[in-house]
Protein backbone atom coordinates (compact mmCIF):
# COMPACT_ATOMS: atom_id res chain seq x y z
CA UNK A 1 0.00 0.00 0.00
CA UNK A 2 1.46 3.76 -1.12
CA UNK A 3 1.01 5.71 1.98
CA UNK A 4 1.74 9.58 0.43
CA UNK A 5 3.10 12.50 2.34
CA UNK A 6 2.99 15.94 1.50
CA UNK A 7 5.15 16.88 3.99
CA UNK A 8 8.13 16.14 6.01
CA UNK A 9 6.92 14.14 9.48
CA UNK A 10 8.46 13.07 12.70
CA UNK A 11 10.38 10.20 12.47
CA UNK A 12 8.79 8.09 14.64
CA UNK A 13 5.90 8.27 12.44
CA UNK A 14 7.95 7.74 9.59
CA UNK A 15 8.33 4.54 11.10
CA UNK A 16 4.82 3.67 12.19
CA UNK A 17 3.44 4.45 8.70
CA UNK A 18 6.08 2.00 6.91
CA UNK A 19 4.88 -0.98 8.50
CA UNK A 20 2.00 -1.12 7.22
CA UNK A 21 3.04 0.36 3.53
CA UNK A 22 5.35 2.23 1.00
CA UNK A 23 5.81 5.83 2.46
CA UNK A 24 6.45 8.05 -0.33
CA UNK A 25 6.92 12.01 0.05
CA UNK A 26 5.79 13.84 -2.79
CA UNK A 27 7.87 16.73 -5.00
CA UNK A 28 5.30 19.12 -5.06
CA UNK A 29 2.01 20.05 -3.80
CA UNK A 30 0.24 22.07 -6.72
CA UNK A 31 -3.25 20.28 -6.99
CA UNK A 32 -2.35 18.90 -10.74
CA UNK A 33 0.72 17.13 -9.56
CA UNK A 34 -1.16 15.61 -6.18
CA UNK A 35 -3.63 14.46 -8.91
CA UNK A 36 -1.76 12.20 -10.45
CA UNK A 37 0.63 10.75 -7.90
CA UNK A 38 -2.69 10.17 -5.36
CA UNK A 39 -4.27 8.16 -7.65
CA UNK A 40 -2.71 4.54 -6.45
CA UNK A 41 -2.68 6.33 -3.10
CA UNK A 42 -4.66 4.17 -0.28
CA UNK A 43 -4.04 7.55 2.73
CA UNK A 44 -2.33 11.07 2.24
CA UNK A 45 -0.87 12.69 5.33
CA UNK A 46 -0.51 17.10 5.05
CA UNK A 47 0.84 18.97 7.97
CA UNK A 48 -0.86 22.31 7.12
CA UNK A 49 1.42 23.67 4.20
CA UNK A 50 -0.37 20.83 1.41
CA UNK A 51 -3.84 20.86 0.65
CA UNK A 52 -6.21 18.22 -0.31
CA UNK A 53 -9.34 19.98 -2.12
CA UNK A 54 -11.78 17.85 -3.67
CA UNK A 55 -10.37 17.65 -6.78
CA UNK A 56 -7.30 16.05 -5.60
CA UNK A 57 -9.29 13.30 -2.88
CA UNK A 58 -11.28 12.36 -6.40
CA UNK A 59 -8.24 11.37 -8.09
CA UNK A 60 -7.51 9.19 -5.45
CA UNK A 61 -9.37 6.07 -5.99
CA UNK A 62 -7.86 3.53 -3.94
CA UNK A 63 -7.97 6.27 -0.83
CA UNK A 64 -8.93 4.66 2.31
CA UNK A 65 -8.61 7.92 4.46
CA UNK A 66 -7.17 11.40 4.71
CA UNK A 67 -5.17 13.09 7.37
CA UNK A 68 -3.70 16.53 8.51
CA UNK A 69 -1.17 15.65 11.27
CA UNK A 70 -2.39 18.77 13.73
CA UNK A 71 -5.62 20.20 14.62
CA UNK A 72 -6.86 22.34 11.97
CA UNK A 73 -8.26 20.37 8.95
CA UNK A 74 -9.23 23.68 6.72
CA UNK A 75 -6.35 22.53 4.15
CA UNK A 76 -8.95 19.32 3.39
CA UNK A 77 -11.88 19.56 1.76
CA UNK A 78 -13.74 17.65 4.62
CA UNK A 79 -17.40 17.87 3.15
CA UNK A 80 -15.70 16.36 -0.43
CA UNK A 81 -13.63 13.35 1.97
CA UNK A 82 -17.19 12.77 3.74
CA UNK A 83 -19.34 12.55 0.23
CA UNK A 84 -16.40 10.48 -0.97
CA UNK A 85 -16.72 8.18 2.29
CA UNK A 86 -13.26 9.06 3.68
CA UNK A 87 -12.13 9.65 7.10
CA UNK A 88 -10.36 12.71 7.79
CA UNK A 89 -7.89 11.84 10.42
CA UNK A 90 -6.40 14.67 12.87
CA UNK A 91 -4.80 14.95 16.20
CA UNK A 92 -6.90 17.53 18.48
CA UNK A 93 -5.48 18.61 21.53
CA UNK A 94 -1.72 17.54 20.30
CA UNK A 95 -0.67 21.32 19.79
CA UNK A 96 -3.22 22.68 23.38
CA UNK A 97 0.11 23.20 25.61
CA UNK A 98 2.32 25.21 22.84
CA UNK A 99 -0.40 27.21 20.75
CA UNK A 100 -1.34 28.22 24.72
CA UNK A 101 2.49 29.44 26.06
CA UNK A 102 2.58 30.77 22.41
CA UNK A 103 -0.35 32.66 22.87
CA UNK A 104 0.67 33.99 26.38
CA UNK A 105 4.79 34.84 24.93
CA UNK A 106 2.73 36.86 22.65
CA UNK A 107 0.79 39.11 24.99
CA UNK A 108 3.82 39.26 27.36
CA UNK A 109 5.95 40.64 23.97
CA UNK A 110 3.38 43.39 23.06
CA UNK A 111 2.67 44.71 26.42
CA UNK A 112 6.23 44.91 27.15
CA UNK A 113 7.12 46.02 23.74
CA UNK A 114 10.31 42.90 23.93
CA UNK A 115 10.90 43.36 20.71
CA UNK A 116 11.39 46.96 20.48
CA UNK A 117 13.77 46.90 23.28
CA UNK A 118 16.11 43.78 21.82
CA UNK A 119 16.40 45.98 18.69
CA UNK A 120 17.15 48.98 20.92
CA UNK A 121 19.72 47.63 22.83
CA UNK A 122 21.48 45.23 19.69
CA UNK A 123 22.04 48.38 17.74
CA UNK A 124 23.79 49.71 20.95
CA UNK A 125 20.99 52.24 22.38
CA UNK A 126 20.56 51.18 25.74
CA UNK A 127 19.14 54.45 26.42
CA UNK A 128 15.52 53.58 25.25
CA UNK A 129 14.96 52.70 28.04
CA UNK A 130 14.52 55.99 29.37
CA UNK A 131 12.37 57.77 26.56
CA UNK A 132 10.51 54.06 26.21
CA UNK A 133 7.18 54.59 28.13
CA UNK A 134 5.82 52.35 30.12
CA UNK A 135 4.95 48.87 29.55
CA UNK A 136 1.62 46.97 30.61
CA UNK A 137 1.04 44.09 33.39
CA UNK A 138 -1.00 41.15 32.19
CA UNK A 139 -1.82 40.55 36.02
CA UNK A 140 -5.32 42.91 36.83
CA UNK A 141 -6.73 42.75 33.15
CA UNK A 142 -9.19 41.21 31.51
CA UNK A 143 -8.33 38.50 29.40
CA UNK A 144 -11.06 37.96 26.50
CA UNK A 145 -11.03 34.48 24.98
CA UNK A 146 -12.83 34.19 21.71
CA UNK A 147 -13.66 29.98 21.22
CA UNK A 148 -12.90 28.01 24.15
CA UNK A 149 -11.85 24.60 22.53
CA UNK A 150 -8.82 22.66 23.77
CA UNK A 151 -6.41 25.90 23.47
CA UNK A 152 -8.88 28.89 24.13
CA UNK A 153 -9.60 27.04 27.62
CA UNK A 154 -5.95 26.32 27.88
CA UNK A 155 -5.27 30.48 27.00
CA UNK A 156 -8.28 31.32 29.82
CA UNK A 157 -6.31 28.79 32.89
CA UNK A 158 -2.99 30.47 31.90
CA UNK A 159 -4.36 34.18 32.02
CA UNK A 160 -6.34 33.21 35.11
CA UNK A 161 -3.03 31.88 36.65
CA UNK A 162 -1.51 35.40 35.71
CA UNK A 163 -4.33 37.64 37.73
CA UNK A 164 -6.05 38.21 34.95
CA UNK A 165 -9.88 38.18 34.74
CA UNK A 166 -11.19 36.14 32.13
CA UNK A 167 -13.85 36.40 30.28
CA UNK A 168 -15.35 34.46 27.01
CA UNK A 169 -16.96 33.61 24.14
CA UNK A 170 -17.97 30.35 22.55
CA UNK A 171 -20.41 29.15 20.49
CA UNK A 172 -20.84 26.12 21.82
CA UNK A 173 -18.23 24.90 25.23
CA UNK A 174 -19.20 26.71 28.56
CA UNK A 175 -16.91 26.66 31.87
CA UNK A 176 -18.22 27.53 35.11
CA UNK A 177 -14.53 28.97 35.89
CA UNK A 178 -15.11 31.55 33.76
CA UNK A 179 -17.73 34.19 32.73
CA UNK A 180 -19.63 34.28 29.28
CA UNK A 181 -20.14 37.18 27.57
CA UNK A 182 -21.48 37.68 24.38
CA UNK A 183 -19.02 38.45 21.16
CA UNK A 184 -19.40 42.17 21.29
CA UNK A 185 -19.73 42.67 25.15
CA UNK A 186 -16.91 40.51 25.30
CA UNK A 187 -14.90 42.73 22.55
CA UNK A 188 -15.76 45.80 24.70
CA UNK A 189 -14.50 44.56 27.85
CA UNK A 190 -10.95 42.74 26.82
CA UNK A 191 -7.54 44.70 27.65
CA UNK A 192 -5.73 41.36 25.80
CA UNK A 193 -8.00 39.75 23.43
CA UNK A 194 -6.79 36.08 22.42
CA UNK A 195 -8.12 34.43 18.84
CA UNK A 196 -8.42 30.63 18.90
CA UNK A 197 -11.59 29.58 17.04
CA UNK A 198 -11.25 27.18 14.22
CA UNK A 199 -11.62 28.74 10.94
CA UNK A 200 -15.34 28.37 8.75
CA UNK A 201 -17.42 29.99 6.92
CA UNK A 202 -18.62 31.41 9.95
CA UNK A 203 -15.38 32.78 11.58
CA UNK A 204 -13.67 34.39 8.38
CA UNK A 205 -13.05 37.92 9.24
CA UNK A 206 -15.34 37.53 12.71
CA UNK A 207 -12.58 40.37 13.68
CA UNK A 208 -14.00 42.97 11.06
CA UNK A 209 -13.60 47.04 11.03
CA UNK A 210 -17.12 46.89 13.52
CA UNK A 211 -15.66 44.33 15.99
CA UNK A 212 -12.24 46.16 16.04
CA UNK A 213 -14.12 49.43 16.73
CA UNK A 214 -15.87 48.04 19.85
CA UNK A 215 -12.24 47.66 21.47
CA UNK A 216 -10.70 49.61 23.77
CA UNK A 217 -7.72 51.90 22.61
CA UNK A 218 -5.56 50.53 25.25
CA UNK A 219 -6.41 46.77 23.77
CA UNK A 220 -4.29 44.07 22.24
CA UNK A 221 -4.94 41.61 20.20
CA UNK A 222 -3.30 38.20 19.56
CA UNK A 223 -3.96 35.71 17.33
CA UNK A 224 -2.82 32.10 17.33
CA UNK A 225 -6.03 30.67 14.77
CA UNK A 226 -5.98 31.51 11.78
CA UNK A 227 -5.17 34.92 9.43
CA UNK A 228 -8.40 34.94 7.51
CA UNK A 229 -10.71 35.14 10.97
CA UNK A 230 -9.27 39.06 11.48
CA UNK A 231 -9.95 41.56 8.71
CA UNK A 232 -6.19 42.87 7.93
CA UNK A 233 -6.88 45.52 6.54
CA UNK A 234 -8.98 46.88 9.37
CA UNK A 235 -6.53 46.02 11.85
CA UNK A 236 -3.68 48.17 9.95
CA UNK A 237 -5.81 51.21 10.24
CA UNK A 238 -6.58 50.48 13.78
CA UNK A 239 -3.38 50.12 14.79
CA UNK A 240 -1.66 52.81 12.69
CA UNK A 241 -3.73 55.28 14.06
CA UNK A 242 -3.56 54.47 17.73
CA UNK A 243 -7.00 53.04 18.01
CA UNK A 244 -5.81 49.51 19.05
CA UNK A 245 -2.58 49.35 20.99
CA UNK A 246 -0.96 46.34 19.90
CA UNK A 247 -1.41 42.98 18.47
CA UNK A 248 1.05 39.79 18.35
CA UNK A 249 0.17 37.59 15.43
CA UNK A 250 1.53 34.28 14.88
CA UNK A 251 -0.95 34.19 11.72
CA UNK A 252 -1.93 36.29 9.33
CA UNK A 253 -4.12 35.65 6.37
CA UNK A 254 -1.65 34.38 3.59
CA UNK A 255 0.42 32.05 4.83
CA UNK A 256 3.66 33.01 2.72
CA UNK A 257 3.13 36.90 3.17
CA UNK A 258 4.26 39.63 1.43
CA UNK A 259 7.58 41.35 2.11
CA UNK A 260 5.42 44.98 1.89
CA UNK A 261 3.14 43.83 4.56
CA UNK A 262 2.12 47.18 5.88
CA UNK A 263 2.03 45.35 9.33
CA UNK A 264 5.49 44.80 9.53
CA UNK A 265 6.07 47.89 9.48
CA UNK A 266 4.08 49.14 12.87
CA UNK A 267 6.70 49.01 16.20
CA UNK A 268 3.21 47.78 18.62
CA UNK A 269 2.89 44.33 16.49
CA UNK A 270 5.01 41.35 17.17
CA UNK A 271 4.87 38.73 14.27
CA UNK A 272 6.04 35.06 14.39
CA UNK A 273 5.72 32.65 11.22
CA UNK A 274 3.00 30.11 12.08
CA UNK A 275 5.50 28.66 14.56
CA UNK A 276 2.90 28.44 17.63
CA UNK A 277 2.56 24.60 17.38
CA UNK A 278 6.09 23.94 16.75
CA UNK A 279 8.20 21.86 19.58
CA UNK A 280 9.75 18.93 19.64
CA UNK A 281 6.89 17.61 21.81
CA UNK A 282 3.65 18.76 19.75
CA UNK A 283 5.44 17.93 16.62
CA UNK A 284 6.10 14.45 17.55
CA UNK A 285 2.79 13.66 19.18
CA UNK A 286 1.04 15.86 15.82
CA UNK A 287 2.72 13.44 14.35
CA UNK A 288 2.88 9.83 15.64
CA UNK A 289 -0.96 10.19 17.16
CA UNK A 290 -2.24 10.59 13.53
CA UNK A 291 0.09 8.18 11.62
CA UNK A 292 -1.16 5.74 14.53
CA UNK A 293 -5.35 6.30 13.23
CA UNK A 294 -3.70 5.89 9.67
CA UNK A 295 -2.03 2.80 10.05
CA UNK A 296 -5.25 0.90 12.04
CA UNK A 297 -7.29 2.10 9.08
CA UNK A 298 -4.71 0.50 6.75
CA UNK A 299 -4.61 -2.66 8.77
CA UNK A 300 -8.17 -3.17 8.60
CA UNK A 301 -9.38 -1.74 11.77
CA UNK A 302 -11.72 1.12 12.64
CA UNK A 303 -9.46 4.26 13.84
CA UNK A 304 -10.57 5.81 17.10
CA UNK A 305 -13.05 7.95 16.97
CA UNK A 306 -12.16 10.75 18.60
CA UNK A 307 -9.14 11.21 15.94
CA UNK A 308 -11.67 11.66 13.19
CA UNK A 309 -12.93 14.88 12.08
CA UNK A 310 -15.80 13.25 10.19
CA UNK A 311 -16.86 10.53 12.75
CA UNK A 312 -19.85 9.70 10.33
CA UNK A 313 -18.03 8.19 7.85
CA UNK A 314 -16.91 4.96 10.01
CA UNK A 315 -20.24 3.25 9.70
CA UNK A 316 -18.88 2.51 6.10
CA UNK A 317 -15.51 0.77 7.05
CA UNK A 318 -17.22 -1.96 8.84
Amino acid sequence: MKILLLEPIHNDAHRLLAEVGEVVSVERVDPDYLQSVIADASAALTRGYGRLPRSVLAAGRKLRCVARCGVGTDNIDVQAATELGLPVLYAPGSTTTAVAEHTIMLMLMVARRATRFDREVKAGNWAFRSRAGLGMELGGKTLGVLGLGDIGRRVAELGHAFGMKVIYWSRSSRDNRFQYLERDELLRQADVLSINVALTSETRQLLDRRSLALMKPSAIVVNTARGDVIDEAALYDALASGRLAGAGLDVIAADSPREDNPLWKLDNVVVTPHVAAVTETAFRQMCVETAEQVARILRGAQPDARFVRNPDVLHRLQ
